[in-house]
């Protein structure tokens, strides 16, 4: 088994980091969806959507959800999720936390998702 991933984000920024990943990675060892949300969206058919991604998603050793920032709606319809058995929700989504799920399959929720943090915070850098 395996975990799986989900991103809530913002229009497309999902659709499109997810997309990215994949081609420089080379492959996609995860499932992995995209949800993207809208400022006008429906919040509760959103909510819906989400719990039917996590519920197809987790195939027994949870889910990753990655979403873009914290205190938006996509955050705010993720952390209603957090009651989930085996969610770990991270915000501030970035190539670089993506690409390390993508590197670290076979590893635990807990550990993958440590793994994913590392990675999003040495992805950012000064560079002058």
């Amino acid at each position: 088994m395996t975990i799986g991933l989900l991103i809530i984000a913002h229009d497309k920024i999902g659709t499109a980091i997810k997309n990215t990943a994949i081609s420089l990675v080379g492959s996609c060892p995860l499932p992995i969806e995209s949800l993207e949300l809208c400022g006008d969206c429906d919040t509760e058919e959103s909510l819906e959507t989400a719990q039917n991604l996590v519920n197809t998603l987790n195939q027994g050793d949870g889910v990753l959800i990655l979403t873009d920032l914290f205190g938006s709606t996509p955050y705010n319809i993720t952390a209603k999720l957090s009651s989930n058995e085996n969610v770990i929700i991270i915000s501030g989504l970035n190539l670089p936390m993506l690409i390390r799920a993508l590197n670290y399959p076979s590893l635990p929720l807990s550990e993958i998702a440590e793994k994913v943090l590392d990675g999003g915070r040495n992805g950012i850098l000064i560079c002058n």
